[in-house]
C-alpha cells in the first residue's frame, strides 16, 4: 500500500515521486523500464524562453530538474539579453547519457521511494475515488493517490514515412488500455502528436560551412544551490536551402502528415520541417542548429529539423545543408502520435475531476517540453502528498508565476495542439522574471519541505542582500564631480548637483552598478558576487512606475478570484449568458469568477451577468 503511486518516469514522474517523498509520502514509481528513468527523448537541453522561467520556478520550490541540469550541462547561456529583463531566460545544452543518470540516482537514494518496473493497464476505482491500478503482469497495486505521467507513450504510434511502429520513444513500447479505462469512466480523450529531427555523427560534419555558437562568457547555473558551472562544447549554425526544400517536398506524397495518416496536431511553434516548408513557402532557408549530444558521444542533435519523411529522403535534403555534404545518419528522425486528456477536466491542483485522488501531469495534458512536464509534476506531487494528509488544494495563481499561467491556461482553453509556455502569455511577465522567482516562491517550497535549510539560508542572503541594496541606493549621494565624466561617456547629460543613486539610476543608459562604482558607499565591493541582486534592484527602481500598476491590476485580480462559484453550479438556469458562455460554463467547471473570466467564449458581459447573479 503506497501513499502516492506516480506512472511513467519522465520528467513529470520525476518531480512528481520527487516532491512527494519529500513532503514524508511512501512513493511508488512505476516505469516500464527504470533504465530509462529521466532520457530525453528530443533536444537534449533544458530551458530556453520562457521554458526557462519555469526552471527556475521549480528551483525556487525546490524541485530537480534545475539541478540536474546544472550537474549535466556541457553549455550555458542567458537568452535575450538583448531585449528587457522580463524576458531573459537560461538554457543549458546537456549530455544526453548524465541527465538521466543523475536523474535516476536521486530517485533511487530517496528512502521513501520504491521503483517498480511494471506496464499499468487500468486504474481501480471505488466509490469515484482512486484505490490504486492494475498491470500486464495481473497484479493489483494500491494507493491512496495515483499520479499518471503517461507522456507520449499513451496508445503511442511512431512514424517515419510509410511505416508505422508501436511505441512512445524509439526501441520503447506504447502503454496499451489505460487510456480506454479512462475513457470509459467519461473523461474526454484525444491525439496528439510531436516529433524529433535526425542524429548525425559529429565527424561528418564540415564545419567551416557553419557558424560557432558558444555559451556565455560567464555561465550562470539554474539552481541557486549551484556555486557555478562551465561550458564545454559549442553549437554550430547553418541554414537548409532551396534546394533542401525541393527535395522534401518530392517526399510530402509519401509523408504520414500529408497523407493523413496522422491525425493528431503537432506543436505550432515547433513544427516539423515539412510542416515549415508548406507554410512558409515564400521562405527560402529555415535556421538549422547542430548540437551536440554530449561529452563521450558522437551524435549530434539536428534541431530545427524535425521530420517523419522518409529514410532516403531526409538522407538526400541533409545532404544539401551547408557543412552536412557528407552526414552520417546515426537515428533517423520520427514523428509519434499519441493520446491525451483535454486538461478542462482538472482542478488546478491538476487532480482529475471525475475522479478523486487521480491526478495528471504532463504531456498527458495536452502540454509539449521537459519544462511544462516537470512543472506540473512537481504540483501534482504537491497536492497528491495534500490529499493524503487531508489538508486541500495547493494552486499557483497566474499572477505570481509561470507555473500558475501554464495550469490556468490548461484548465481554462481549448487544448488542440500541443502547449508551449511563452512569455506573451504572462500578461504580469515583468513581476515574474527570473530574479524574482526566488521572492515569489520559496515560501511555498520551505513551507512543503521542500527546501532544505541550506537553500533556505541562501535564499535568505540573497533577500537580505537585495534589501540592503534598496536602502543604500536611496541614501547613498552621487556628485557632479565623481559621475558626469562617466555620464558623458555613455551618452548622459551630467549632473548638476548632487543627487542619489537611485534617481541616477532611473536613466536609460545608466547601469545601478556603474553608479555604485562611482560612489564611496563601497557596497559595490560587496555585491560583486551577487551581480543578479544588482540586477534585480536595478530593475525594480527603472520600472517602478510600470510595476506599481501591475500591483493595483493583481489587486482586481484577486477581487474577482475570491468570488467563488459553488461546486457543480447550473450555468443553465442563468438565461441572461449566451449560450455559448452557457456551454463552456456548465463544461469547464470554473471555481471562482475570475476563473470563469478566462474562459474563452465567456464575454465581459456574461461575467457581469454572472457576478450579479451570484451577489
Amino acid at each position: 500500500m503506497f501513499d502516492v503511486l506516480v506512472i511513467g518516469g519522465g520528467h513529470a514522474g520525476i518531480e512528481a515521486a520527487l516532491s512527494s517523498a519529500q513532503m514524508g509520502m511512501n512513493v511508488g514509481f512505476i516505469t516500464m523500464d527504470p533504465g530509462t528513468i529521466g532520457r530525453l527523448s528530443c533536444n537534449p537541453s533544458i530551458g530556453g524562453s520562457a521554458k526557462g522561467h519555469l526552471a527556475k520556478e521549480i528551483d525556487a520550490l525546490g524541485g530537480a530538474m534545475p539541478r540536474i541540469a546544472d550537474a549535466s550541462g556541457i553549455q550555458f547561456k542567458t537568452l535575450n539579453t538583448s531585449k528587457g529583463p522580463a524576458v531573459w531566460s537560461p538554457r543549458s545544452q546537456n549530455d544526453k547519457d548524465l541527465y538521466p543518470l543523475f536523474a535516476q540516482q536521486m530517485v533511487r537514494l530517496h528512502p521513501r521511494i520504491t521503483v517498480l518496473q511494471e506496464e499499468v493497464v487500468g486504474v481501480r476505482v471505488a466509490r469515484d475515488t482512486v484505490i490504486g491500478v492494475t498491470t500486464s503482469s495481473n497484479s493489483e497495486i494500491t494507493s491512496t493517490t495515483v499520479i499518471l505521467c503517461g507522456g507520449t507513450f499513451l496508445n503511442g504510434i511512431m512514424w517515419t514515412g510509410e511505416t508505422a511502429t508501436p511505441g512512445g520513444r524509439v526501441g520503447e513500447s506504447a502503454s496499451r488500455g489505460i487510456s480506454d479505462v479512462l475513457a470509459a469512466y467519461g473523461m474526454e480523450k484525444g491525439r496528439l502528436k510531436t516529433g524529433t529531427p535526425p542524429r548525425i555523427h559529429k565527424q561528418s560534419i564540415d564545419y567551416r560551412f557553419t557558424q560557432t555558437h558558444n555559451g556565455d562568457d560567464h555561465p550562470v547555473p539554474f539552481s541557486i544551490t549551484t556555486p557555478s558551472v562551465r561550458n564545454q562544447l559549442a553549437c554550430f549554425a547553418t541554414t537548409t536551402t532551396a534546394e533542401t526544400h525541393d527535395i522534401l517536398r518530392g517526399g510530402f506524397s509519401r509523408s504520414p502528415m500529408y497523407t493523413g495518416r496522422i491525425q493528431g496536431a503537432g506543436p505550432r511553434y515547433c513544427p516539423s520541417i515539412e510542416d515549415k516548408i508548406d507554410r512558409f513557402a515564400e521562405r527560402e532557408s529555415h535556421a538549422v542548429v547542430l548540437e551536440p549530444e554530449g561529452l563521450s558521444t558522437d551524435t549530434v542533435y539536428v534541431n530545427g529539423f524535425s521530420t517523419s519523411l522518409p529514410f532516403d529522403i531526409q538522407d538526400a535534403g541533409l545532404r544539401t545543408i551547408p557543412g552536412l555534404a557528407n552526414a552520417q545518419v546515426l537515428r533517423y528522425g520520427y514523428a509519434v502520435e499519441y493520446d491525451f486528456f483535454y486538461p478542462y477536466q482538472l482542478t488546478h491542483g491538476l487532480e482529475t475531476k471525475a475522479i478523486k485522488n487521480l491526478f495528471f501531469a504532463g504531456q498527458i495534458n495536452g502540454t509539449s517540453g521537459y519544462e511544462e512536464a516537470a512543472s506540473q509534476g512537481l504540483i501534482a506531487g504537491i497536492n497528491a502528498a495534500l490529499a493524503v494528509r487531508g489538508e486541500g488544494q495547493f494552486r499557483l495563481q497566474r499572477s505570481e508565476s509561470y507555473i500558475g499561467v501554464l495550469i490556468d491556461d490548461l484548465v481554462n482553453k481549448n487544448t488542440d495542439e500541443p502547449y508551449r509556455i511563452f512569455t506573451s502569455l504572462a500578461e504580469y511577465r515583468l513581476l515574474l522574471r527570473i530574479d524574482t522567482a526566488y521572492t515569489r516562491l520559496s515560501g511555498y517550497g520551505r513551507a512543503f519541505g521542500l527546501v532544505d535549510d541550506e537553500m533556505w539560508k541562501m535564499i535568505e542572503r540573497k533577500r537580505a542582500l537585495s534589501e540592503e541594496l534598496s536602502e543604500r541606493v536611496s541614501s547613498t549621494k552621487v556628485s557632479p564631480l565623481a559621475i558626469n565624466n562617466h555620464l558623458a561617456s555613455i551618452g548622459e547629460d551630467g549632473l548638476l548637483e548632487t543627487t542619489t543613486a537611485y534617481t541616477v539610476t532611473k536613466r536609460p543608459k545608466v547601469s545601478l552598478y556603474d553608479v555604485l562604482r562611482h560612489t564611496d558607499d563601497g557596497v559595490s565591493s560587496l555585491l560583486e558576487e551577487h551581480p543578479d541582486v544588482i540586477h534585480c534592484v536595478e530593475t525594480e527602481i527603472k520600472y517602478e512606475g510600470y510595476i506599481a500598476k501591475l500591483h493595483r491590476d493583481i489587486e482586481r485580480f484577486a477581487e474577482q478570484e475570491s468570488m467563488a462559484i459553488p461546486a457543480g453550479f447550473d450555468y443553465g438556469r442563468v438565461n441572461s449568458l449566451s449560450t455559448e458562455a452557457r456551454q463552456k460554463l456548465q463544461r469547464i467547471q470554473p471555481a471562482s469568477l475570475g476563473q470563469a473570466s478566462r474562459i474563452p467564449g465567456v464575454s465581459a458581459s456574461d461575467v457581469s451577468i454572472l457576478a450579479l447573479y451570484l451577489r
